[in-house]
């Protein structure tokens, strides 16, 4: 390992789809439907696990679903996950895990998304970019309101 490696605060040492699921119910008749775009639904969440030594998993889970009219196009679910070393101090760890890593393996993430629906058949869709700092703030002040209702 070179000397920038071992001094790098953050290295990914792998990245993948743990789970990955496209369902169409109403195919192939809702093909001829498909007059404008759909109108979408899509969810983020992030989560992070440590497995020791300073490394840690942190995944994305986008679910998306898709609606010609009242009709259900399609729902597709990704786990995306990355395998990495984080070596900074305690209090820049959970943003590091919950936005910086995030935001590095979603474009890797969204290609997997748009390849699963163009090879699904259905027409190419590209994920807008995610403010993964903003989501984690929203995140944060979800669980301080919480707190402090009980």
């Amino acid at each position: 390992m070179d000397e920038q490696s071992q001094n790098a605060a953050l290295t990914i040492h792998g990245q993948f789809i743990k789970d990955l699921s496209l369902e169409i119910p109403h195919a192939p008749e809702i093909f001829s439907e498909i007059k404008s775009a759909p109108k979408m639904d899509v969810h983020v969440d992030v989560k992070s696990e440590p497995k020791g030594n300073g490394m840690f998993t942190s995944q994305l889970d986008i679910s998306m679903t898709g609606k010609v009219e009242d009709k259900t196009l399609f729902v597709l679910e990704l786990s995306y996950m990355a395998f990495a070393e984080v070596k900074v101090p305690e209090e820049h760890l959970e943003p590091i895990l919950m936005v910086e890593l995030p935001r590095l393996i979603f474009p890797f993430a969204r290609n997997v998304i748009t390849h699963c629906l163009t090879e699904g058949g259905l027409p190419p869709f590209m994920l807008n970019p995610i403010d993964f700092g903003a989501l984690y703030m929203a995140r944060k002040q979800a669980m301080a309101n919480k707190e402090k209702s009980n």
